[in-house]
């Protein structure tokens, strides 16, 4: 089977691999294999701007290895103890596997669950699970991991059900997270996919007004078509005045960070009304701290983390079959899985804001 590999910055292959296969016998150290897993043929990946932090070299990697980790496909194979999918089944799975029956997932951050595991690593019991990059993925716990979508599945709606692999579940996760209800102000910090899910989450939620940071044209258009009333361009401290401008003169009730820099996150601190929240899902690069002395004075509340996308899948589902919320539409550029290279090079290069792969 093809699959993206890794090598090191700027070095992305599409490579002919081992086929992915269920376990079966025994797992690592003898035990018996659980049954619990199925293997999905890729329908539809993409990059995610978490991978250009490996791609530009800003995390290391140490040896050659799978990359991609949202996908949306057709069940292929069931292990003997698969009771929730079946094959030829259609299926989201979130950016990670989760069995969604201990007691971190119950108490929906099924990220950290107990059994657990990230796409392109070994699971627990030996077995590889592969990038979602690739023709196929290997998902240890069926049951938890994968939501299945009512078929027919129509072409058309594809993009939008690949963005419940991650963005909009994450764009939600910071909205929920700093409290977004009805009547609320926000301000979204940052302009890519994430961001700009983020604004169809407040939207959703029933926010009143919501300030998008964007000094991209396109974007801050496609962002209004999701809800945003106003765009701010300034960063920094002119972008904290003009954000406060815009809101009652003393900012927004909520402040969604959706970049994960330390420039990012001090834009939205101080953008927050004193007594606001901030809804942190930027993955953290650049060496963000938290400024204790300004949130003790402000009273600003920080809240979020690795988004528990899973979790709101089949809250986010409805929406987006019924056409109300249509979250693909962050895909600006569609590639073959084989001119993978390619798809990230756009994304490195701003001349796409997300794109869609197809094997």
């Amino acid at each position: 089977m093809l699959a993206t590999i890794i090598h090191g910055p700027r070095d992305i292959r599409l490579e002919e691999v081992d086929d992915l296969v269920l376990a079966s016998g025994t797992g690592e150290g003898g035990e018996p294999a659980s049954g619990r897993d199925a293997l999905v043929r890729v329908v539809a990946a993409c990059v995610c701007g978490s991978d250009l932090w490996p791609y530009r070299g800003v995390t290391e990697t140490k040896e050659p290895r799978p990359i991609g980790h949202e996908f949306v496909g057709v069940v292929e194979q069931i292990g003997k103890a698969v009771t929730g999918v079946a094959v030829g089944e259609f299926v989201i799975a979130p950016f990670y596997d989760c069995d969604m029956t201990c007691a971190n997932c119950a108490n929906g951050v099924s990220p950290s669950c107990l059994d657990g595991n990230w796409w392109g690593r070994p699971d627990r019991e030996g077995f590889p699970t592969g990038g979602a990059q690739a023709e196929r993925v290997r998902v240890p716990h069926a049951d938890g991991s994968l939501v299945v979508v009512p078929g027919p599945v129509h072409e058309a709606l594809v993009p939008h059900l690949l963005a419940l692999s991650d963005v909009m579940g994450t764009g939600h996760h910071a909205a929920v997270s700093a409290g977004v209800g009805p009547g609320s102000t926000v301000a979204v910090v940052g302009d890519g996919a994430v961001g700009l899910c983020a604004v169809i989450a407040a939207k959703r939620l029933g926010a009143e007004r919501i300030v998008i940071m964007s000094r991209h044209p396109d974007r801050q258009a496609l962002a209004r078509r999701f809800g945003a009333t106003d765009v701010v361009e300034q960063r920094g401290e002119e972008g904290v005045a003009a954000v406060r401008a815009l809101v009652d003169g003393i900012g927004p009730d909520a402040a969604l960070e959706c970049v994960g820099t330390a420039e990012s996150m001090e834009q939205a601190i101080l953008s927050a009304r004193p007594g606001g929240m901030v809804g942190y899902v930027g993955v953290p690069h650049g060496g963000a701290e938290l400024p204790i002395r300004t949130l003790f004075g402000t009273n600003v509340g920080v809240n979020g983390g690795v988004a528990p996308v899973r979790n709101y899948v089949e809250e986010l589902l409805p929406d987006v079959l019924s056409g109300a919320i249509e979250p693909g539409l962050v895909f600006d550029l569609e590639l073959p899985l084989a001119e993978v290279a390619e798809a990230y090079a756009a994304m490195d290069e701003r001349r796409a804001t997300k794109v869609l792969l197809r094997p």
